[in-house]
């Protein structure tokens, strides 16, 4: 029978019992994110910029159904660059590890395995939310309840903003995950630096995020995430005429096609991708930059 558990690499090994700041990163941007082979490239920039903060990077992923918090560089090239590489959500992390199944981690098999390693600070992206519609569908998105499970801080540029924001800060605070604003006193809208909501905690040090850490950690209670929304620098953000433009041309293109359930996620990123020609793109990269830094220097803070 194989064996289940964590396989950390030797730098993270190294670093966890003695307390050196660890950050973890999903492998979902890697091999299903990005085209090759800017996606390997990517991946080992944002492996530097955790090391560049003083860091140790814990890209997470799943190889031959062992679950590994930590990739070698050949584990890096193989997520990369293999085609049978799946797309796991934590609840996928069974069925893989029992057939020894690949499998780059989304946000909520990231953030659980993450966890469960010790591992206290992780970086990403956009997060899974209340998608449009929501009345219809019943469609959200499990990083959210997984989230309220899961005592981990989440770096990240708010939510992707082809979902409905403020039923997904709605259902957040319903489930009692915190959110602070970096730097900010409005939720930052994912390829935007501001989605229009406002946001009841601003933070505006690393040291500040650590200290609201050890206060949660000293009250005990629910094991529930931290949300550092973190915005993209508006010099960086995709144009907010494009990107409503854009946006709400492919939500009504999704009416008149019947497009609905899993398939409007992917269906509009790829528009917004080449409808703003790659520029969605580029702020998406923009977004995860400035959320490894920082959540480098928010685990160095702790």
């Amino acid at each position: 029978m194989p064996s289940h558990e964590l396989v950390l690499s030797e730098e993270v090994w190294e670093a966890l019992p003695t307390r050196r700041p660890v950050v973890a990163l999903e492998s979902t941007i890697i091999a299903h994110g990005l085209p090759r082979p800017r996606n390997l490239a990517v991946a080992e920039e944002l492996e530097e910029l955790v090391r560049a903060g003083g860091a140790v990077p814990a890209t997470v992923a799943v190889l031959d159904g062992r679950a590994h918090i930590g990739l070698e560089k050949s584990q890096l090239e193989r997520i990369a660059g293999d085609n049978g590489v799946r797309k796991l959500g934590h609840r996928d992390l069974a069925p893989a590890l029992a057939t020894g199944a690949s499998g780059a981690t989304t946000v909520s098999a990231t953030a659980f395995l993450a966890a469960r390693a010790g591992i206290r600070v992780f970086a990403t992206g956009g997060l899974g939310g209340v998608h449009r519609e929501w009345c219809e569908t019943q469609d959200e998105s499990a990083d959210l309840r997984l989230l309220a499970q899961t005592r981990i801080t989440v770096v990240c540029a708010g939510v992707k903003s082809i979902l409905d924001v403020p039923a997904t800060l709605q259902r957040l605070e319903t489930l009692g995950v915190g959110i602070l604003g970096y730097d900010t006193d409005h939720f930052p809208g994912f390829y935007l630096a501001s989605s229009g909501q406002p946001v009841d905690w601003t933070v505006r040090t690393p040291e500040e995020v650590a200290a609201v850490m050890a206060a949660r950690n000293s009250l005990g209670g629910p094991e529930s995430a931290l949300i550092v929304a973190n915005p993209v620098p508006e010099s960086e953000q995709l144009d907010p005429a494009l990107h409503d433009r854009v946006l709400g041309e492919a939500l009504d293109e999704c009416r008149e096609r019947g497009i609905s359930g899993q398939a409007v996620t992917p269906f509009l990123l790829d528009c917004l991708m080449r409808q703003t020609e790659g520029a969605s793109l580029e702020a998406n990269l923009a977004a995860v930059r400035g959320n490894v830094r920082l959540a480098a220097r928010i685990a160095a803070a702790l």
